[in-house]
C-alpha cells in the first residue's frame, strides 16, 4: 500500500549515500481556458482518476539544497492548445514533452511515497528520459505510461499507478 506524504520512511544508506526518495503526485489536467478547464478542475476535485495528470517527484538525499525536490513529467508540448485537445478527442498522437523542474517542497495533497531508488535517481531519470518517445497518445503513451515506466526504472516496481489506484478507496 502507498504511504501517504505525511509518513515517509527513513531512507536506507547504500554505499555511504542515502537512497533517493521517489514519490508520485497528481495534479489537474491542463486544458484550454473556459469550460474545458473548469471541467478538468472539477474532475480533479472529485478524485476522478482518469482526469488527473501524474508525475514523478525525486527527493535526493544529497540535494543541491536540503529542501529541494525534482519533478519529472510528460505532457503535450502545448497542453492548452485547442488543436491538442481535438487530437486527444480524436485519439491521435500529438507532440509531447518530457519536463523537469525544481520544487522547494513536496505537494501537501495527492502525493504518495512509492519507494526508494536503486541508485542515483536523478542520473537514472535523465537516462530514462533520453530514451522516452516524445509523441504523446492519450491512453497508449501518456503521463501514466511515463510515470509507471520511470518509477519502474527507479525502484523496480511495475505498474505503480494501478497499485495506487486500487489502494486508494476515494480514487476512482
Amino acid at each position: 500500500m502507498a504511504k501517504p506524504l505525511t509518513t515517509p520512511t527513513a531512507p536506507t544508506i547504500v554505499g555511504g549515500r542515502g537512497r533517493d526518495e521517489v514519490y508520485v503526485a497528481a495534479v489537474p489536467l491542463r486544458a484550454t481556458k473556459g469550460p474545458a478547464q473548469l471541467l478538468m478542475s472539477a474532475a480533479y476535485s472529485l478524485n476522478l482518476w482518469d482526469f488527473q495528470h501524474f508525475m514523478v517527484i525525486i527527493k535526493p538525499q544529497i540535494p543541491p539544497s536540503p529542501s529541494q525536490a525534482l519533478v519529472y513529467d510528460f505532457q503535450p508540448k502545448d497542453p492548452e492548445n485547442l488543436y491538442a485537445a481535438l487530437a486527444v478527442i480524436s485519439n491521435k498522437a500529438i507532440p509531447g514533452a518530457v519536463l523537469s523542474r525544481k520544487l522547494s517542497k513536496l505537494p501537501r495533497s495527492k502525493c504518495w511515497f512509492v519507494g526508494s531508488s536503486k541508485g542515483n535517481a536523478v542520473d537514472m531519470a535523465c537516462e530514462f528520459n533520453k530514451n522516452w518517445e516524445s509523441n504523446l497518445w492519450v491512453g497508449h503513451h501518456d503521463c501514466r505510461d511515463y510515470t509507471n515506466g520511470l518509477v519502474e526504472s527507479l525502484t523496480g516496481e511495475k505498474y505503480v499507478l494501478e497499485r495506487l489506484r486500487t489502494s486508494m478507496g476515494s480514487l476512482r
